[in-house]
């Protein structure tokens, strides 16, 4: 019998001064049974620093023709594929080739070991970011993990606070590849 994926809710309220974007969104994450809390969690913060009305969610780890998040135009073009964890360099280099930008979301204390092996490989992409989240800041974004979540994000000049009322976490960005 098949696992089921485990439904989380999150209302997002952000704040990103650097874009001048506002809003709140309600969001419904379905967790792979494979998936754990802390990567979630690292899709939700993707999702409130490139948040706008067309980014959404994908079937993700259902679906390997999928990005974990993605943002369309009116056509069904793919403006945006975002990517968490430590992607193969195949499915990072066919995201490049289906969509205007592509950002690869890296985070553990493995993240090193995976981008030594292969940052040549995908330097020949002009439409790819890679940043790195520091495994200490996403432990601490994996405590505010619930079934239901209300959490505020803040941006501004770069700096990203997260805060579930009860917890902050600042999240410092590692820009190990940015978009040439």
């Amino acid at each position: 019998m098949a696992l089921k994926a485990t439904i989380y809710k999150a209302e997002l309220s952000i704040a990103d001064m650097d874009r001048n974007y506002y809003g709140t969104h309600t969001l419904t994450l379905a967790r792979h049974p494979s998936e754990t809390d802390e990567r979630m969690m690292v899709r939700l913060l993707a999702f409130a620093i490139h948040a706008n009305e067309a980014l959404s969610f994908t079937k993700g780890m259902f679906d390997v023709e999928e990005p974990d998040l993605w943002q369309k135009d009116l056509t069904d073009a793919i403006e945006l594929w975002i990517e968490v964890g430590q992607p193969e360099e195949r499915r990072i280099l066919k995201g490049a080739g289906r969509a205007g930008h592509v950002i690869v979301y890296s985070y553990s204390t493995a993240s090193p070991i995976w981008w030594k092996n292969i940052a040549n490989k995908i330097e020949r992409a002009r439409n790819v970011s890679v940043v790195n989240l520091p495994s200490e800041t996403t432990a601490a974004l994996e405590k505010m993990a619930q079934r239901n979540m209300q959490l505020q994000c803040t941006i501004q000049d770069g700096q990203i606070w997260l805060t579930d009322g009860t917890d902050t976490v600042l999240v410092e960005r590692e820009v190990w590849k940015a978009e040439r």
